[in-house]
């Protein structure tokens, strides 16, 4: 068996080529970094670092390395082949992943298995973004090709943070890792895939996930960063801060029981474990890695307004949803492209244009109102400032 994996970085590498790995594939890992294939490429081994408690070192053989920028025909004749594709890219990255996968269908021979697809994104259903660009890329092709690929959507969770220098390709991670699949799409026959689990409703797993793992992690690293905190550990050492994060936390589980009926016991537990992985002395994760990006973090269906939009919806309480995106506002990394956006759209627009720009709020919407105010606060402040 042969999986072909968009994406050879940390989380490529340390989390879903991993379980790949275990489930017996061979592995082909699809890259634009030039220095990071050739380094793959230079090894037979890598070794995954688990590290706090519970955590052990777990050996990957059997792997090589395409540089999809300069080698597209080979990695084609690999998709053509495989049982497999996955993806850990960024959303915004597929359409560029897309155009390969769809040459890769019309190379596939006719006979052969259909090619089980799945993108490992922390966003919302994006196997099916991924399927509606393959398709764009296949163009009128794609009616005859669609039978050769069934798509599913995950929800993963795996903490990676910034890597050790002189770590090589091996990659440090926490031991708590999930990977549940959508298990419709596959019929009688999922991928094997030791570790993940298949479930019958998606929806629940990913938006428990979204919003309360990613909605805390970055949570803690705005409300950190505006506290002069280095490090998520730090940032959630310091009581004020770790009780504003659980109070947006709280915000997204009454959230997840209206609407998913999840049990308000469990979500609890969830929190306080999600809680307790942010704060492993072994992971010194910082607020600026987790930080970074904050206009794609502060849109329209991410981890701050798209549960705060749902919530203000139903009438519930979004205050400390609202004040983690208003230290979403006072983040400012001059290396992020993003965070150099976000505070000239602070600076150049007006409230109301700054709100519809940053969130894509409507006018119209519940939660309009709410962030208008948070940001008119805030550009004030921004005036008034010495």
């Amino acid at each position: 068996m042969k999986a072909v994996h968009f994406g050879a970085g940390n989380i490529g590498r340390g989390f879903v080529g991993l379980l790949l790995h275990e489930g017996g594939y061979e592995l082909v890992f699809s890259d634009v970094a030039a220095p990071l294939v050739d380094a793959i490429n230079a090894v037979d081994r890598y070794t995954v670092h688990e590290v706090g408690e519970g955590g052990t070192d777990k050996a990957v053989t059997g792997f090589r390395a395409i540089n999809s920028a300069t080698d597209a025909e080979a990695l084609i004749a690999e998709i053509a082949t495989a049982e497999v594709v996955t993806t850990a890219v960024g959303p915004t990255v597929l359409r560029f992943v897309a155009p390969h996968i769809a040459a890769g269908l019309a190379a596939r021979e006719a006979s052969a298995p259909v090619l089980q697809i799945m993108a490992c994104e922390n966003a919302i259903n994006a196997t099916d973004l991924l399927r509606e660009e393959v398709a764009a890329a296949a163009g009128e092709t794609w009616e005859a090709l669609s039978s050769r690929a069934v798509f599913a959507n995950t929800a993963v969770d795996r903490i990676v943070p910034a890597q050790p220098e002189g770590g090589g390709v091996d990659v440090t991670v926490e031991p708590f890792y999930e990977w549940a699949i959508e298990r419709g799409p596959f019929g009688d026959a999922p991928p094997v895939i030791p570790g993940a689990h298949f479930v019958d409703d998606l929806a629940p797993y990913i938006e428990r996930k979204l919003f309360t793992v990613n909605t805390g992690h970055a949570a803690a690293a705005y409300l950190g960063a505006r506290a002069g905190y280095e490090t998520i550990a730090q940032a959630l050492a310091d009581a004020e801060v770790a009780a504003q994060v659980v109070a947006a936390l709280e915000e997204t589980s009454a959230l997840l029981t209206a609407k998913h009926e999840l049990p308000v016991a469990e979500l609890a537990a969830y929190r306080a474990k999600i809680l307790a992985r942010f704060q492993n002395p072994a992971l010194p994760d910082t607020v600026g890695r987790v930080g970074r990006q904050p206009l794609r973090k502060l849109s329209r269906h991410e981890r701050f307004i798209g549960p705060a939009a749902e919530a203000a919806e139903r009438g519930m309480s979004v205050s400390g949803l609202l004040a983690a995106v208003d230290a979403a506002l006072d983040f400012v990394d001059e290396a992020d492209p993003q965070s150099v956006e976000l505070q000239e759209i602070l600076r150049d627009l007006d409230a109301s244009a700054a709100v519809t720009r940053i969130t894509g709020l409507e006018a119209q919407h519940p939660l309009f109102v709410d962030v208008l105010a948070v940001i008119s606060s805030h550009q004030k402040a921004q005036i008034s400032a010495p």
